[in-house]
């Protein structure tokens, strides 16, 4: 079942729950799978860009998060928390602590880096392997580490 034949069918489900909250969720996710498949020209999107859009949308989420939370916006954060948690029931399983460390090493074997100036490599390679599955930001914290 394509991303979008599920979003229609929780769409269907939200309202049948009369769950406003999630209802909005998914029909803002729909929405902007639908514009991104306007703006490559194309009537569907490939798995990775289904991907790259979820992402998109929980960066955008996480940031809010983290600014409302600076704010003092108890109300945000919560509201903000719980679009997360929907939006998050869509992304592909995350990768543990463990296995992430696994790929970074096993990708800083395979392009020979030795030092911070490699960091550009070895993300290069290491993203595709791990697209969607773990945030981008810790994924880049621990190469550093790695490579320091």
């Amino acid at each position: 079942m394509s991303l979008l034949e599920r979003l229609n069918d929780d769409i269907k489900q939200a309202m049948k729950n009369k769950d406003k909250e999630k209802l909005t969720v998914i029909r803002m996710l729909k929405a902007s799978l639908q514009n991104e498949a306007i703006k490559a020209g194309s009537q569907g999107l490939t798995e990775d860009e289904e991907l790259a859009v979820l992402s998109r949308e929980v960066k955008q989420r996480k940031d809010s998060l983290h600014e409302f939370e600076k704010a003092g916006r108890a109300d945000l954060v919560s509201k903000i928390q719980t679009e997360l948690t929907y939006v998050n029931s869509y992304m592909p399983e995350q990768l543990s602590d463990e296995e992430i460390e696994a790929i970074v090493q096993e990708t800083i074997a395979q392009v020979n880096a030795s030092s911070k100036a490699d960091i550009g490599k070895v993300m290069g390679a290491l993203m595709p392997k791990i697209k969607g599955r773990a945030d981008g930001g810790l994924v880049n914290k621990l190469v550093q580490q790695k490579l320091s």
